[in-house]
């Protein structure tokens, strides 16, 4: 193998390696999720009624990936309210709360970068 050959073989797998990485952080933006203190919720189908207090909001609407802070969703409009629900702790759960006055569960799936 020559030179040439070598420097496409290393430029070809830095590319893919790249690529790969690229792919693996933008999976954050597969689902509706917010953003309160750092940690991300995912969105879930199911409704809770034990709501206990208000805890946060949407700072920031965003439907394009990136690096944000703050209180944001991909899919809640600024100004939506996360509130704890009764019994399970903020690490676990919160609950968002939707046009129609009722509040999704959203789950904590880990620290958001």
């Amino acid at each position: 193998m020559n030179i040439k050959q070598s420097f496409f073989t290393i430029f070809i797998f830095s590319l893919l390696f790249i690529l790969g990485c690229a792919s693996s952080s933008s999976s954050d933006w597969n689902v509706n999720f917010v953003v309160w203190e750092s940690y991300m919720y995912e969105t879930t189908e199911e409704y809770v009624s034990e709501i206990d207090k208000e805890i946060g909001h949407v700072t920031k609407y965003l439907d394009t990936e990136g690096t944000y802070s703050g209180n944001f969703s991909n899919t809640y409009k600024k100004g939506t309210a996360y509130y704890s629900i009764q019994g399970i702790n903020t690490n676990e759960a919160i609950a968002i709360k939707e046009k129609d006055g009722r509040f999704k569960k959203a789950i904590r799936t880990g620290k958001y970068n």
